[in-house]
């Protein structure tokens, strides 16, 4: 059996995943396949280039493939109460917003304004019965007896009859104090005696007392529960109560069939289930173009093998063709979307994407997709996911990403999550060892090339109205130099350490443009390279993104918006030109590389003074495109002054570690990491490695062998010696 079979993956999922060379799980794929495939809401938050993307596009592939298979061949039927198993609460008869677990017992609602309630698959006509219900989270619930004409807001009108946290009974809008409250951990028994029409209610074993006399008794009477943001299980019966019943009352799964009531509410759902074309079952959802479509790209990898049915893949992403995405979901439909935001508001809105069958969400770089403010088009496309699907499954919703601790993910998680399980194989930001960091300070005081290369690079524009020069020593003039540096600077890195691939990080897109202009001016063959940011067309983007994974260009240059999820297996180098101001995005970036145990370098250029750049906020009309205001923020303009020696302090604060400095000549001391390294490949083990360490061992264990064989023989000498008599 194929390591990724153990975990319950299908073979043909798992052939697919040999011809990838993937030879055993990672850490984050061995804890969060299961985890998905045994049907529960999980927080993944792992290194960059851990293998993320296949723990969760696995297990969701195959439960795809899996409901497909049973819809095409008629396994699959709607979970309409008359088919439900017997006591458990009903997926059909419940509010929108309630959610239903798996075995039937456990209810949930996330909903904090309104309320949402359920009733029992089975009633009782006669007798005395009860039910134990536990409540498990805090929040206001009511817990009782319903018919099947009443209200699911238990108590609110005259078919229902509730007992609540608040230590109120209710029946017709009539609340009145009962008993006392209860919450968290109280365990609260449900009474009913249909033939002198009676209900009542223990707290913790303890009797409260008759609640309702002389209920009308002509209906059957069901278990009925309504929360607002609280969870509660029941017990019909199923485990030995907590508290014994009071003489003469029976648990209801005890109950005759004679004097049992099946709930038909909600049966009017088709016992078969048909999927819409444009109703996936599976929505993830990407921060960028560039990581939807290597989301999309590994499914097409994962699901090669599956047949009979074929899942059909979606990728939304603006760029592409809005028309030809609207005729797929209309007439070849989608089992699984993979898109960015903007293109996933404009098909849902339309009306053209929907998710009435969606059964798993996933946001993939959660904090990144928080950051740029997805938070409130999060919670809209939830709230209009069924909680529970048509044939009984619950939504199961999947965060991932490389920084999983920041507040919003944790608040989002609290907010629409069912109880998830956190993987946290990370824990705080931390930089692979695979890689090796550096900083080289760049000081236009000490290093006056600047003046010599001033004429050949171009700069971001900002001192244009400003007095900059050889003679001049203002701040502005050293920031104008800093920028001529920087530009040079990259050569020199390439040059020291022979590089045939890296990938390097500018704080602009005008300035990633100029890097890409003085490259190609300085020997466009040694130096080729492509560019990816939000101003380059997205078949530009994509085909730029091609050329760099098929060392047709051998640097790309980039913004931030590569910074996440891209994997370009064995890239050796990275350089930084200018520091991200925001912490995390200094690990996003540098782990480019020290990729699959394989060593990498980043390299990143420190300004020892401070540097004018654009900074185009909400005031700014054309958002940066084509603005020429160089003015500072506190003056109406577009720029502020970027201090690179705080924002170093501020990662080294945040990792926990200084980050060694070399200098301007780029020679890295590879003896200070623990041995040779050759980037991109490896690391070969010196010394105490595991073969010289084994050719070390290997005479000690034959040794160790021969000793335990004649102690052996010399044991059995002494008490089996009629073994070696000769005969």
């Amino acid at each position: 059996m194929a390591a990724f079979e153990e975990f319950g993956v299908l073979p043909e999922i798992s052939k697919a995943i040999d011809e990838l060379d993937w030879t055993l799980p990672t850490d984050i794929q061995a804890e969060g396949i299961p985890l998905v495939l045994g049907g529960g809401d999980v927080l993944m938050a792992a290194e960059t280039g851990s293998g993320k993307t296949a723990a969760f596009c696995l297990p969701i592939i195959q439960i795809v493939w899996e409901t497909l298979r049973d819809i095409e061949t008629g396994r699959a039927t709607s979970s309409s109460s008359s088919s439900a198993p017997a006591w458990t609460v009903s997926t059909q008869d419940r509010g929108a917003a309630l959610a239903v677990a798996a075995d039937g017992l456990r209810v949930q609602s996330r909903e904090q304004k309104e309320w949402h309630g359920a009733r029992c698959t089975r009633g009782v006509k006669s007798g005395k019965w009860g039910f134990e219900v536990t409540v498990t989270d805090e929040g206001l619930c009511r817990v009782g007896w319903s018919t099947l004409s009443a209200n699911l807001d238990l108590g609110t009108d005259k078919c229902g009859w509730g007992y609540g946290g608040t230590g109120k009974k209710s029946n017709s809008r009539q609340f009145d104090n009962y008993g006392e409250a209860f919450g968290k951990s109280d365990v609260i028994t449900c009474l009913l005696d249909m033939d002198t029409g009676m209900i009542q209610y223990l707290k913790n074993g303890v009797d409260l007392g008759v609640a309702f006399k002389r209920i009308n008794n002509k209906e059957a009477l069901f278990p009925a529960v309504v929360l607002k943001n609280a969870e509660m299980s029941f017990n019909f019966g199923q485990q030995p109560f907590k508290h014994p019943l009071p003489y003469h009352y029976l648990p209801l799964m005890s109950a005759p069939e004679d004097k049992i009531a099946i709930n038909t509410n909600g049966t009017e759902v088709a016992a078969t289930i048909k999927l819409a074309n444009n109703a996936p079952q599976a929505l993830i959802i990407e921060p960028s173009r560039e990581l939807a479509e290597q989301t999309s790209n590994q499914i097409k990898l994962f699901n090669k093998y599956l047949h009979n049915p074929v899942i059909k893949e979606l990728l939304v992403i603006g760029g592409n063709s809005l028309k030809d995405q609207i005729s797929i979901l209309q007439h070849e439909g989608a089992d699984i979307v993979v898109g960015t935001p903007g293109r996933l508001e404009d098909l849902i809105q339309g009306g053209y994407l929907s998710l009435a069958n969606c059964r798993f969400f996933v946001l993939d770089e959660a904090d990144g997709l928080l950051k740029q403010g997805y938070g409130g088009f999060i919670e809209r496309l939830h709230k209009q996911m069924p909680k529970i699907t048509v044939d009984g499954k619950r939504l199961q919703m999947i965060v991932c990403s490389a920084t999983l601790h920041a507040f919003e993910v944790k608040k989002m998680a609290e907010k629409l999550m069912h109880f998830p399980t956190w993987i946290d194989l990370k824990g705080e930001d931390a930089v692979p060892e695979a890689v090796h960091h550096v900083v080289v300070k760049v000081d236009p005081q000490k290093d006056r090339s600047w003046a010599d290369a001033r004429r050949h690079i171009l700069t971001d524009g900002v001192h244009r109205s400003d007095k900059v020069g050889l003679g001049q020593n203002t701040a502005e003039s050293l920031s104008e130099a800093v920028k001529i540096l920087k530009g040079d600077y990259v050569i020199k890195a390439i040059d020291e350490h022979n590089m045939d691939r890296a990938i390097i990080f500018c704080r602009t897109k005008l300035d990633c443009d100029n890097l890409e202009k003085f490259m190609n001016f300085c020997d466009r063959n040694r130096y080729s390279c492509v560019c990816l940011h939000g101003d380059r067309k997205p078949q530009e983007r994509k085909a730029n993104l091609e050329l760099f994974k098929k060392n047709k260009a051998n640097f790309l240059i980039c913004t931030d918006v590569a910074a996440r999820g891209l994997d370009i297996t064995g890239l050796p180098f990275m350089i930084n030109v200018t520091l991200p101001d925001e912490k995390s995005n200094y690990v996003h970036r540098i782990g480019r590389v020290g990729r699959a145990e394989r060593m990498g370098l980043a390299i990143s250029f420190v300004s020892c003074v401070p540097e004018k750049v654009w900074y185009h906020g909400e005031w700014c009309k054309s958002r940066g495109r084509n603005c020429s205001n160089s003015n500072l923020t506190d003056a109406g303009g577009c720029c502020v002054w970027y201090d690179e020696q705080q924002y170093l302090a501020d990662i080294e604060e945040h990792l926990n570690v200084t980050i060694q400095q070399v200098d301007p000549d780029m020679k890295v001391p590879q003896d200070e990491f623990d041995g040779k390294v050759i980037y991109g490949q490896k690391k070969k083990q010196l010394g105490s490695g595991y073969e010289s360490h084994t050719a070390q061992m290997a005479p000690i264990v034959r040794n160790l062998a021969i000793l335990e064989k004649e102690a052996q023989i010399m044991f059995l000498k002494r008490f089996f010696p009629h073994c070696f008599d000769k005969k």
